[in-house]
């Protein structure tokens, strides 16, 4: 490719709504434009480099076995009620119709429409298992679309969609793709780890996501420092205290504490620390309103919350209304102690084995001091409902776990019969009876592992493309071409060399000033870079830099060619 027949379109000042560096080096670079909230237009350069990774992710789906076809993205509301997830799966599910007033979505995944083709294909056991893939566009109507591609309303994803007579043909699957999508994340040259993740609004039994590692992740996962345990903290269990709970030794004393509603707020007033006070959320729950008690110093995980058999579907918060109504206090002052018996309190691990803990009074700015459970406060239920923090052990017992952040970018897991049974798919197995046929579904955002990767590898001066994603691999640069026929005709020469190598190679004959050149090749992330002027050619040598690097090197032809094979 000659850059001066392609469109390359960087620039200098990006919107100031970029706020992580993929968003902004992404508009620098010119790989995506706006179009509208979470809709981007991907450029030519931008396209090329998700072409790179499609097709490392087609070459390792079609080694494990899977077969590649393609769905609508506009589905009929029919399937979906089928499933139940017409309303199940809220606002995200963009919702349209025809001019027959019939009800469509676009697609935001593809289980429904994946079963109702397999039910209508499959039929025995001889034709199991069976894995099919797609790679095609998405949307999902986030309420606050942001960071560029990372978090876009449309995005193109590669979703897979597996089917089995039995559990252990489920997991054989299953590990199958946990590998190849290992062998994607190494190929790609992208620093991730595998954890245990929940299964949310898709279901399943298990599940694991693929995490690329960057300080600008939206995810937090955990890792012992002792085993190869990691899980993101949505999933990541709090295990409870090996210590048993303290006799009590305090008398329970209500005080006065004036205008102090958060843990910091108390705990500083009454010179105690935030892990002696317990907290109390109350939340909506099925039948009225259920009250978590945590330690003051831990932090609610909603997707534990979420399981708890009191509560709905939806975690949401009760509303002060409410809150007073049901404890005659607001928040900031609600407690265990003398809670309605109504309300169901469900205490979490660390903070049940307190004593003569700090809570809330349950009468406007006042708390109690020297509370004890079974003697001044009930307890409903223990369970794990908090975050786990660093420096806990790990919940396979080998070691304690570490925090970091994570960018999601693959996730598998084991549906189970859950969709099959909802759209009646069935094929009859070796007695001629019907059976319910298990699936694992297996999903890759595509155009958010590129958004990942220049999370994770970029500096001062723009991208730095592992080489599997580059949109070249080399750029040949040429100084003053339109001045000198023997440099331009000698950059030519190696352009055309480094294509018979069979090296990916763009030839950068603009005739742009070297300082605007360089800039450019170097925001635009191309791992090698070659200048032939009029200096090296009466030195028969080329000026090499790595991308990463800040020297030039002086190479001949040949170690250039050496260095690159």
């Amino acid at each position: 490719m000659r850059l001066s027949q392609f469109h390359l379109a960087t620039v200098k000042e990006v919107p100031a709504d970029a706020e992580i560096a993929s968003h902004r080096l992404m508009l620098r670079a010119g790989m995506i434009r706006k179009l509208a909230a979470g809709l981007y237009t991907w450029s030519p350069l931008g396209l090329r480099v998700l072409r790179k990774v499609e097709n490392v992710v087609r070459q390792e789906m079609d080694r494990a076995g899977a077969i590649e076809m393609l769905m609508p993205t506009i589905q009929p509301r029919e399937l979906w009620e089928e499933t139940g997830r017409w309303e199940k799966f809220g606002g995200q599910l963009l919702k349209i119709r025809d001019r027959k007033e019939q009800e469509f979505c676009y697609a935001p995944t593809a289980e429904e429409v994946i079963t109702d083709y397999a039910r209508n294909e499959l039929n025995s056991y001889k034709q199991l298992p069976v894995n099919f893939y797609q790679i095609q566009t998405k949307f999902r109507d986030e309420i606050r679309p942001r960071f560029g591609v990372m978090r876009a309303r449309e995005f193109l994803m590669k979703d897979a969609y597996s089917f089995h007579l039995g559990q252990e043909s489920l997991a054989q699957t299953y590990q199958a793709m946990y590998d190849a999508y290992a062998r994607i994340f190494t190929r790609l040259g992208l620093k991730f780890r595998a954890v245990q993740a929940d299964t949310g609004a898709i279901g399943g039994n298990a599940s694991h996501e693929f995490q690329v590692l960057a300080d600008s992740g939206e995810d937090a996962i955990a890792f012992s420092d002792a085993s190869d345990y990691a899980a993101n903290v949505e999933k990541a269990e709090a295990l409870a205290p090996t210590a048993a709970r303290p006799v009590p030794a305090a008398t329970l004393q209500r005080v006065d504490t004036p205008r102090q509603k958060t843990i910091a707020e108390v705990s500083a007033f009454l010179k105690v620390s935030p892990a002696q006070c317990v907290k109390t959320l109350m939340v909506r729950g099925k039948d009225g309103l259920v009250a978590l008690c945590l330690r003051g110093d831990h932090e609610l995980n909603e997707v534990k919350a979420g399981k708890l058999a009191e509560l709905p579907d939806e975690f949401a918060l009760a509303g002060e209304a409410d809150i007073l109504a049901a404890t005659g206090a607001r928040p900031g002052s609600i407690g265990p102690v003398g809670l309605p018996a109504s309300i169901p309190l469900i205490v979490d691990r660390s903070a049940a084995v307190l004593a003569d803990f700090v809570c809330g009074g349950n009468q406007d700015d006042t708390h109690y001091t020297g509370a004890n459970w079974e003697r001044d406060a009930r307890i409903t239920r223990v369970e794990d409902l908090r975050q786990v923090v660093e420096g806990d052990p790990s919940p396979d017992g080998k070691g304690t776990l570490h925090l970091a952040r994570g960018i999601e970018v693959g996730h598998v897991f084991q549906l189970g019969g859950k969709y099959a049974e909802a759209l009646g798919a069935t094929v009859l197995d070796d007695q001629g009876k019907a059976q319910v046929m298990l699936m694992g579904c297996y999903g890759i955002g595509i155009s958010r592992i590129v958004a990942a990767a220049i999370e994770q590898c970029h500096d001062e001066a723009g991208i730095l493309w592992p080489e599997a994603m580059a949109p070249w691999r080399v750029a040949v640069c040429v100084i003053n071409p339109k001045h000198s026929p023997e440099v331009a005709a000698a950059g030519e020469a190696l352009y055309q060399a480094l294509l018979q190598r069979g090296v990916e190679a763009v030839l950068d004959d603009r005739g742009l000033r070297a300082g605007s050149m360089f800039a450019d090749m170097e925001l635009i992330g191309i791992p090698h870079r070659v200048v032939v002027s009029e200096r090296g050619l009466a030195a028969g040598t080329l000026e090499y830099r790595a991308r990463g690097d800040s020297e030039n090197r002086s190479l001949n032809e040949d170690e250039l060619f050496a260095l690159l094979d």
